[in-house]
């Protein structure tokens, strides 16, 4: 058992570990990391920064107006829109995900146009974007032919892995 106040009994905290917390804190913001976990044989250190996000979801609000008591209908129920009953065509919408965390961006170069925009024609080979980590650029691949309808990320947002980056439809 180790005492402050002991002076043969060594020091809480080492000036090495002291200094490796500092080096990572500084790697974190260089790198916009908001966790970093590292394990070594004479221990480990997870330093996290920021707000835990914590994703909440929420029931869809009904789609259709109850019965009002009585026959009445209120003003608001009255403003309302009405529903179709005929069938609305829908589309199937295929997403672009991260496959891995880091800073996404949009252009090869800070003067050049975007790969994608909404409208872009696409193929499975497409580069849509790129993904740099600890200065390691990832291109990342539509994977799908079809027409680029959303872009759900901004440039040099930062993303982790299952982020839906694009949607795009196949047809």
């Amino acid at each position: 058992m180790k005492v402050a106040n002991d002076v043969t009994a060594g020091p809480l905290v080492s000036i090495e570990t002291v200094d490796a917390v500092k080096a990572m804190a500084e790697i974190m913001s260089q790198h916009e990391l908001s966790e970093v976990d590292i394990e070594t044989d004479s221990g480990r250190i997870r330093m996290r920064r920021g707000p835990r996000i914590v994703s909440q979801h929420f029931p869809a609000p009904p789609t259709a107006v109850p019965p009002i008591a009585g026959g009445m209908v209120s003003a608001s129920a009255a403003s309302a829109p009405s529903i179709s009953s005929a069938p609305e065509t829908t589309r199937r919408l295929v997403e672009i995900k991260s496959e891995t965390l880091g800073t996404f961006y949009s252009k090869p170069n800070p003067e050049a146009e975007p790969y994608v925009k909404v409208g872009s024609r696409v193929t499975e080979k497409t580069v849509v974007g790129l993904i740099e980590a600890m200065k390691i650029f990832n291109e990342v691949l539509a994977g799908v032919s079809g027409v680029i309808t959303e872009v759900l990320v901004e440039n040099q947002q930062p993303v982790e892995y299952g982020t839906v980056l694009f949607r795009v439809d196949p047809s």
